[in-house]
């Protein structure tokens, strides 16, 4: 089927972007919810609908999309919607969550004989902005394929992982080594600091050499900056460490490097904040060595230079336009 009407709940920082980047898009109707109001305004006045209740958006639309900031405020906004779906009706959620409540969730979905994916997308919020993110996509391949056109909307490399769940788990895989490599990165660029080294030579070292991440040609700059910016925050942070650590005591997986990371988010979180930027851990680290880590030149926000990218379904080494 084709579908028309679409519906986006979770309006924070990434989803206003997501949701942006379907409005666009002129083949689409975008119908909006966020518990908090103000911030559906500039979607509203580019030309969404706003709809003043879940309710009232799962009856307008054949597809709803939730971008959401924990998987309570997922369950919360599902339990909401379910008695209204029917065989039209198509759930992509773009959250990162937690694998088991996505497949029970989605079996309550599949019970009104309605279709679910997820979606989890990854790249940072200037990626997001551009729509050139990545997205995970996990589900049917029938259902996959009834997404695609609007998943190619929000991003460039789409991913079919296969079954639900598999998507879900590997986003949380993708943040945890993320922010490994923001806490290594903090402590690199402070060995750098110390020993007198200049600290745009470290960066553009680093960039160049076997150490390099795409963390580090993202966060580095803001952290470098003394903005921290990354639209991420601390809670997110120990919420997507803690689900990895759920996952590594169903498998009876001895991972000591998850737990030290999550004590050191913890006491981020304590010390700074819940909502503090989830870059501003190497703060913790500035304060504790007397140092910053600023250098003039780079930049308090990451923007992503590139045009909007046509989105393209990743499979294997090929590509299908």
């Amino acid at each position: 089927m084709k579908d028309k009407k679409i519906g986006f709940i979770g309006l924070g920082n990434v989803g206003n972007k997501i949701a942006y980047n379907i409005l666009k898009n002129k083949n689409y109707s975008l119908y909006v919810f966020d518990l908090n109001k103000k911030k559906s305004k500039r979607l509203v006045s580019q030309g969404a609908i706003l709809s003043s209740s879940i309710e009232e958006l799962i009856t307008s639309v054949t597809v709803f999309i939730t971008c959401l900031p924990s998987p309570n405020a997922v369950k919360n906004v599902l339990f909401n919607a379910i008695p209204l779906l029917n065989k039209d009706h198509l759930w992509i959620e773009m959250s990162t969550t937690d694998e088991e409540d996505m497949k029970m969730l989605s079996n309550l979905v599949f019970k009104k004989k309605a279709a679910a994916l997820e979606a989890p997308i990854t790249g940072g919020q200037h990626r997001a902005e551009s729509g050139n993110i990545s997205i995970l996509v996990a589900g049917s391949k029938k259902t996959f394929n009834r997404a695609l056109p609007i998943l190619s909307c929000v991003g460039h490399q789409i991913l079919h992982c296969g079954k639900i769940g598999n998507a879900s788990t590997l986003k949380v895989v993708t943040n945890y080594l993320a922010s490994i490599n923001l806490l290594a990165i903090g402590e690199a660029l402070m060995v750098c600091k110390k020993y007198g080294l200049d600290l745009k030579t470290a960066y553009n070292g680093i960039k160049i050499s076997s150490g390099n991440s795409f963390v580090h040609e993202t966060e580095s700059q803001v952290i470098l900056n003394g903005s921290y910016d990354v639209g991420f925050t601390m809670d997110l942070v120990c919420k997507d460490v803690g689900l990895f650590n759920k996952l590594t005591k169903k498998f009876k997986i001895p991972a000591k490097i998850s737990n030290l990371m999550l004590r050191i988010f913890k006491t981020g979180q304590k010390k700074l904040g819940k909502r503090s930027l989830s870059t501003s851990i190497v703060k913790l680290l500035e304060d504790s060595c007397s140092e910053n880590l600023r250098y003039k030149g780079f930049p308090s926000v990451l923007v992503d230079i590139n045009k909007k990218k046509k989105g393209i379904e990743i499979l294997n080494d090929q590509k299908r336009f």
